[in-house]
């Protein structure tokens, strides 16, 4: 599968909590991760989502809000991931940023050059990946 979104993160679901819409599901990633995706009822039986099963999760790198001393900050986002910086690559507006995880996993975001100067991100500096549970987008195998 090739994608345009820099985020494909593979793993399995460990939760997963329906509502009267939607249904929130929590996928664990290798090396003790997890991403909370929200998607409506009518994804989970399409695609035949259920606890322990494998997926797959997109996320576009200008969805990953990123922010770093935010250890006194509480957010609405569900996904607030931390990890350290370990390459920012700098473009003539916008700058890749990745972090990695404690378990391994990297997590791309593009924001302002502005914005990598202003929380001084550079390689080795702590850093949370912040996104929403609904721009976490779920498929399966097939």
């Amino acid at each position: 599968m090739k994608v345009s979104a820099r985020n494909v993160f593979k793993g399995t679901i460990s939760a997963l909590t329906e509502g009267a819409v939607n249904a929130e599901v929590v996928l664990d990633l290798p090396g003790g991760d997890s991403l909370v995706a929200v998607v409506t009822l009518q994804s989970v039986k399409s695609l035949g989502l259920a606890v322990g099963k494998d997926a797959i999760a997109l996320v576009k790198a200008p969805w990953v809000m990123l922010m770093t001393d935010g250890s006194d900050i509480r957010l609405s986002a569900r996904n607030c991931l931390n990890g350290t910086v370990v390459s920012v690559d700098a473009g003539a507006v916008n700058s890749e940023v990745v972090i990695e995880l404690p378990g391994g996993a990297k997590v791309t975001s593009v924001v302002t050059r502005e914005a990598v100067a202003e929380l001084g991100l550079t390689k080795g500096v702590s850093a949370t990946a912040v996104i929403k549970a609904s721009h976490v987008i779920l498929g399966v195998p097939a």
